[in-house]
């Protein structure tokens, strides 16, 4: 098993990674949770799947644990699911020293460390992740939060989980879309702090979505090590953790103005990652070889590097809402190059739109 830690004090926690773990959960928790009773949240497609395997762990670790399952979706990451979960919490007498486990993918964390920072003023709450997207970074940093219908997390606070386990035997059930989807994070890594992982995904992409990398696990780590460094540096994203949001401007509001349907979360991080690259080219802080070697790798992984029926003035009037805009100005993590990047809030907004216009059609 292998163990990253992020440092943040008195808040510090572990992230274990293993392969083939599940069963294991409940004797780690019990390492550090000192509560009795345990609320295992997830969804209506993993609950079936592995709720039982988790409450059966935490059982023989002497919890006494119960489930509580949620319809699948990111319409689902809103205000009235967390007030279900309140109602479940208060109707079964759940104490301030309870634990809510979130057993899922981004949604499941979100909506679980959202219910966790607020029912009774805070209780303690763990990450165990099921899908890629999750497990190298919303399980990690103590982002919690729903959606309003005016931008994605718009409702949330920071607030850091006990632990997170990671079992990669669990990704054996994640469907392919999923999984693609999760590489769009991965990749964002190697972007913004590693060109060693993005040389090791130029290789091995292929592989990993055949499922015959023995690389995941090393990968996984990899990306977890470079969240916790940045988290441990700036937990409340008032400098460098910001870098975290590259490709997500755009990407955020891409997915708010399609409703959160057509496209999943890593894959308009990908059209946004790709807006990035070419706005960086076009301001000349970026070589366009090393922009195509993005493009590239995008490709590789069969995500999408373009949007269709979509205004490119619209997704700039939704850009302008999203909660990292300082007096008015719109924040870019822009590439220097594959490996480091820069926020910009001088980019015009003619070269943002003439990126965007560029980036219309099916694919």
């Amino acid at each position: 098993m292998e163990t990253v830690k992020v440092n943040l004090g008195e808040r510090s926690y572990n992230i274990l990674i293993t392969t083939g773990g599940i069963e294991k959960a409940g004797a780690e928790l019990k390492s550090v949770i000192p509560d009795e009773k345990v609320l295992v949240i997830s969804d209506s497609r993993v609950g079936p799947l592995y709720s039982e395997k988790v409450l059966e762990s935490l059982r023989q670790a002497d919890f006494d644990a119960d489930d509580f399952i949620f319809n699948e979706g990111e319409d689902q990451k809103i205000l009235f699911t967390v007030e279900r979960i309140y109602s479940f919490l208060a109707e079964y007498n759940y104490p301030r020293q309870c634990t809510l486990a979130a057993l899922g993918g981004g949604v499941t964390g979100d909506l679980t460390g959202f219910a966790a920072a607020t029912y009774m003023r805070g209780v303690n709450f763990v990450q165990i992740p099921t899908t890629l997207l999750a497990m190298v970074d919303s399980s990690v940093g103590g982002k919690t939060g729903v959606n309003h219908r005016l931008s994605k997390n718009l409702i949330g606070a920071f607030y850091q989980p006990r632990l997170v386990f990671i079992d990669t035997d669990v990704l054996k059930t994640l469907a392919p879309e999923e999984f693609r989807s999760g590489l769009a994070e991965v990749i964002k890594y190697g972007m913004i702090a590693d060109p060693e992982l993005f040389l090791t995904l130029e290789d091995e992409t292929g592989n990993l979505i055949a499922g015959n990398s023995s690389s995941l696990e090393r990968i996984i780590k990899r990306c977890c090590e470079i969240k916790a460094e940045i988290v441990s540096r700036d937990e409340r994203e008032s400098g460098v953790r910001a870098i975290l949001n590259f490709g997500h401007t755009v990407g955020h509001a891409i997915e708010a103005l399609t409703n959160y349907h057509k496209y999943r979360h890593g894959e308009a991080v990908a059209i946004g990652m790709i807006a990035a690259a070419r706005i960086a080219v076009k301001i000349g802080m970026l070589d366009d070889m090393q922009s195509q070697r993005l493009w590239n790798l995008l490709k590789q992984a069969k995500l999408p590097y373009r949007f269709s029926a979509l205004d490119p003035a619209d997704i700039i009037e939704r850009m302008k809402k999203d909660k990292k805009v300082r007096s008015g100005r719109i924040r870019l993590v822009l590439p220097k190059k594959i490996g480091e990047v820069e926020i910009r809030d001088d980019v015009p907004e003619k070269t943002l739109l003439e990126v965007l216009e560029e980036m219309q059609g099916e694919k």
